[in-house]
C-alpha cells in the first residue's frame, strides 16, 4: 500500500485526466490502470461550463480519490488562490502544486513554488509539489511543510524518461523516509519501471497514456511496469559489475585431459 499524508492507496500508479480523446476512453484507462487517485485541473472544471460539470460527474463515478492541481499558474499568489478555490470545488485539502516558470520546458519556478507551498501548508493543505530533481529545492519544500515530493524526470509531455538518474538516486538516498513520486516526463512503461527500481514510491502519468493509440492498454502496461519495478527494488537487485562473473562455480569442476 502507498501511504500519502496518512491515506492508504492501493496502487502506486497515479493518473492524470487531461487530453484523452473522449470521456469514455478516460474512464476505460482509469479502470485499466487500477489507479486509486487521479489529478484534476480546477481550470478545466471552471472553464468547461456544463461540460466541466459532466466531467466532474464522470470522475466521481470512477470511485477514485481526486488530487486537484494548480496547472497553468505562474506565480505563488495565483497558485494559492487556485488551491483555495479547488478546496471548495472538490471538497479536499489535497493539492498538487504547480507553479510554472518557463513556457518552453514547463519547468517549475522553484522560488515561487516554495513560497506557495509554505502558505498552503499554513492553511492546512496537504501539498504535493511538482518540482525539479534538485536536492536543495527538495529540502526547502520539506521545510515549508510538504510531506511528499513530486520531482520530474524530464519536461512535462516530453516522454524522454529519466534524464538524470543520478539526481533521482540522490533524492531517494537523501530522503529515505519521504514519499517520492516521479511526476512528468515518463513516456514508456520501461521508464516507469526504471524509476521504481530506483526506490521511488509511485509515478504520476498523463500524456503517455492519454496520447497512446490505445490508452486503456497503455494504462495497463504502465500498471504492470510499476508493479515490476517496485518488486525488483524490494527484492534487491544485482548491481552492475565491471567484469564478467561466471554463474557456474568452477571449484570442484571436473577436469578432462
Amino acid at each position: 500500500m502507498l501511504s500519502l499524508y496518512g491515506k492508504q492507496l492501493s496502487s502506486r500508479l497515479l493518473l492524470g485526466t487531461a487530453q484523452y480523446p473522449s470521456p469514455a476512453i478516460l474512464a476505460e484507462a482509469v479502470k485499466a490502470s487500477g489507479t486509486a487517485l487521479v489529478t484534476v485541473s480546477l481550470r478545466r472544471e471552471a472553464a468547461g461550463g456544463k461540460d466541466g460539470g459532466r466531467f466532474w460527474e464522470l470522475i466521481r463515478s470512477l470511485g477514485v480519490a481526486v488530487l486537484p492541481n494548480t496547472a497553468g499558474c505562474h506565480t505563488a499568489r495565483e497558485a494559492v488562490t487556485t488551491a483555495m478555490m479547488a478546496r471548495d470545488v472538490f471538497g479536499t485539502n489535497w493539492i498538487k502544486l504547480e507553479v510554472i516558470g518557463n513556457h518552453d520546458t514547463l519547468q517549475p519556478d522553484v522560488f515561487e513554488l516554495v513560497e506557495a507551498a509554505r502558505t498552503l501548508a499554513r492553511e492546512g493543505f496537504a501539498v504535493f509539489p511538482y518540482t525539479t530533481d534538485d536536492l536543495v529545492v527538495a529540502e526547502r519544500l520539506l521545510d515549508a511543510g510538504c510531506e511528499v515530493l513530486m520531482p520530474w524526470c524530464a519536461p512535462i509531455g516530453s516522454a524522454k524518461g529519466p534524464l538524470n538518474p543520478d539526481a533521482l538516486r540522490t533524492l531517494r538516498g537523501h530522503f529515505p523516509d519521504v514519499p517520492l513520486v516521479v511526476d512528468a516526463g515518463l513516456g514508456r512503461p520501461s521508464h516507469a519501471a526504471t524509476v521504481m527500481e530506483l526506490g521511488f514510491d509511485a509515478v504520476l502519468l498523463n500524456t503517455a497514456v492519454a496520447k497512446a493509440g490505445d490508452p486503456a492498454a497503455m494504462a495497463a502496461a504502465f500498471a504492470g511496469a510499476v508493479e515490476a519495478g517496485r518488486a525488483a527494488w524490494l527484492a534487491g537487485m544485482l548491481e552492475p559489475r565491471d567484469m564478467a562473473v561466471p554463474s557456474t562455480p568452477v571449484i570442484g569442476k571436473a577436469v578432462f585431459s
